[in-house]
């Protein structure tokens, strides 16, 4: 007999050999319809998979992550099932569970694409998911995983076997389709009810540009097709708020071919949006402890060699500057941490000293492949609202607490107000990808571990998902849609000191090594504005907005009075503009409701005669006639809230 932990900690006894799927039945009927798959000693295993041990065991649903997750990859395999059965002798790449659904990297041949293509494809994955095939899970040697695939013809999944260790090689197969797979899957294709394949586009093979471009399908699938409808309605609004499309329409933020790819122009109005979020978050650090620093945009290549950043990014850095000087290598700037480890040895430092908190509003660059560009989202150079506080060991989890703070009270002034803090640790499995010790990973991942838990934190705990040189806490907003964002990030770091050998003398009088908290609430600008954006839908807190009102005289008699009104509103230190196009006023307020501006005054000869202006709000919310001082003491305190 084996003991099965379930996660209320109930304990029950089952045969050697028990499914999860088996567990399920023994526990209803009802819940073993609907599991998709199980979490066996935080592992996610297939449903009907021998447990051959005592245990730890969740059964996943649709409700889950991991069961969406789950339920998208074996969709990935029902589309390639129904792409094989289609169009004979294709080859596949990779075919993995996304955030919003799946796709398959595929290599047509001479064969043409496009999504006109979609609905027959959809229609056969259809028609496979009703004969409710089984995921047969097997084992394999790598010299029959190679034979199988040597048959087949297929170079891309003969490239990934050679990286794979004999032993570990399983093949899954439903129906007539067999793919190299670690899994899981769900138990059967009936699962899947209602599919969507949402778009095609084009991806090198292993992400390498030297190497062929195959052709990249995403879908989404779901177990009920009210589900779909539900679905299709999010992508719409989805549309209309993307950041990209409403940067252009409120004259944000632009890119350049002649400027290059990833490189973002940034508007008069999208500047004086950055620049608000930038002194928002100054004021807040300042009131904080912190210190502004400015560093250079470039820096010697022995720079990030001590960093270690050369060695874990070089690949993804644009190429050396060279100078006149024979071997003398500069780089553009990666990362700010390292220019403010050199800031740090300036001078002495004393534990009297510490904590001392540098920040910086700090562009960086990274070379990111094309294909992977989107946006402000993925950019190839970007400003972190970046800090590097550096205090003593017995600091550190209070400092830490005090940047929880700072993060938070950044996403409530946003209205940012779902989030989930994911403790992001080292991978255990692959240890090559970090730098330092054990003793001082411990330190760090117990720090924030306690910090996280002391201010009462939703958290989850992620590995694989930390910085080279430190653990993390990385904040998961949600946005008006739902959608999971990664935006603030702490992370903590005993290594870099090590590095840099920074140093302060102790109150014993000898020298000590501190610790580095990095922290970025914003994440970058780039990426926090393009969310803002989208959670909003392009229309900002009144304090952040561009311009919060617009002045639409009647005619062209009453623009002497529409100036000295906006005159005066401007000397409040509130910020707007007049419409003074040879239009009628329905149009002036339409497209004043186009491009989001939070308040119209529109002005005409009763307005003239009794002083006052007639305000509506955006959105048709009239407010009626008011004084210009009453105006100006509405936006204030709207303001001020």
């Amino acid at each position: 007999m084996i003991n099965i932990t379930l996660p209320d900690g109930s304990v029950r006894q089952y045969e050697n050999g028990t499914t999860a799927m088996q567990v399920a039945l023994s526990i209803s009927e009802g819940l073993a319809r609907n599991v998709l798959a199980a979490e066996v000693n935080g592992e996610v295993w297939d449903a009907n998979r021998a447990i051959e041990s005592d245990a730890a065991v969740k059964l996943l649903t649709w409700n889950d992550d991991k069961g969406k997750s789950t339920f998208w990859h074996s969709s990935a395999h029902l589309l390639a099932e129904a792409l094989e059965s289609l169009y004979p002798g294709i080859k596949f790449g990779i075919g993995p569970s996304i955030e919003t659904g799946f796709y398959y990297d595929v290599d047509f041949g001479d064969r043409e694409f496009s999504s006109d293509d979609f609905k027959q494809i959809e229609d056969k994955m259809l028609a496979l998911a009703k004969q409710k095939e089984v995921f047969e899970r097997t084992s394999v040697s790598k010299a029959d995983a190679l034979a199988f695939f040597e048959e087949k013809g297929d170079e891309y999944k003969l490239d990934l076997i050679k990286d794979l260790e004999d032993g570990k090689i399983t093949f899954y197969k439903q129906g007539e389709f067999t793919d190299l797979c670690r899994g899981p899957h769900i138990p059967h294709t009936g699962f899947i009810k209602a599919i969507k394949l949402t778009n095609v586009a084009g991806a090198y093979w292993r992400g390498d540009e030297s190497r062929k471009q195959l052709t990249r399908i995403y879908g989404v699938t779901f177990p009920k097709a009210s589900e779909l409808t539900d679905y299709l309605k999010f992508i719409e609004e989805a549309k209309k708020r993307d950041h990209r499309k409403l940067g252009k329409e409120l004259e944000l933020f632009a890119f350049s071919e002649k400027v290059g790819a990833g490189l973002p122009l940034w508007l008069p109005k999208g500047t004086a949006l950055r620049q608000k979020l930038q002194d928002f978050l100054q004021k807040a650090q300042l009131k904080a402890g912190y210190e502004p620093v400015i560093t250079p945009h470039i820096g010697n290549k022995q720079l990030y060699i001590t960093s270690g950043h050369y060695e874990k990014y070089g690949a993804d850095a644009f190429q050396p500057i060279h100078t006149p000087v024979e071997g003398e290598e500069f780089f553009l700037k990666p990362m700010n941490c390292p220019h403010h480890c050199e800031i740090y040895k300036t001078k002495p430092r004393s534990y009297k000293d510490l904590p001392v908190r540098f920040a910086e509003f700090g562009t960086v660059y990274r070379y990111e492949q094309s294909g992977e560009l989107h946006g402000l989202t993925r950019v190839r150079g970007f400003t972190q609202d970046d800090a590097h506080l550096f205090c003593r060991p017995d600091q550190v989890k209070e400092e830490f607490k005090k940047v929880i703070d700072l993060v938070l009270y950044v996403f409530g002034a946003l209205g940012f107000e779902e989030y989930t803090a994911q403790v992001s640790l080292r991978d255990p499995e692959n240890r090559t990808k970090y730098i330092g010790t054990d003793e001082n990973w411990a330190l760090a991942e117990s720090a924030i571990i306690e910090a996280a838990a002391e201010k009462g934190l939703n958290t989850v705990v992620e590995y694989g998902e930390a910085a080279f040189y430190g653990p993390k806490l990385d904040f998961m907003v949600k946005d008006a849609l739902g959608r999971k964002w990664q935006l603030g990030t702490i992370q903590v770091d005993y290594n870099l000191p090590e590095r840099f050998e920074l140093e302060y003398t102790g109150s014993d009088n000898q020298k000590h090594r501190p610790v580095m908290i990095h922290r970025a609430p914003f994440g970058s600008l780039e990426r926090f504005v393009a969310v803002l954006i989208e959670h909003c839908g392009g229309q900002f807190p009144l304090w952040l907005a561009p311009e919060q009102f617009i002045i639409l005289p009647v005619s062209e008699k009453y623009e002497e009075y529409a100036q000295n009104l906006l005159e005066s509103l401007n000397n409040s230190d509130i910020r707007g503009l007049i419409d003074l196009r040879d239009e009628k006023v329905g149009r002036k307020i339409r497209d004043a409701e186009v491009k989001k501006l939070p308040y119209m005054l529109v002005v005409g000869e009763k307005e003239m005669e009794s002083g006052t202006i007639s305000v509506r709000k955006h959105g048709g919310v009239e407010l009626g006639s008011m004084t210009a001082a009453e105006f100006r003491d509405l936006l204030i305190k709207e303001i001020t809230v």
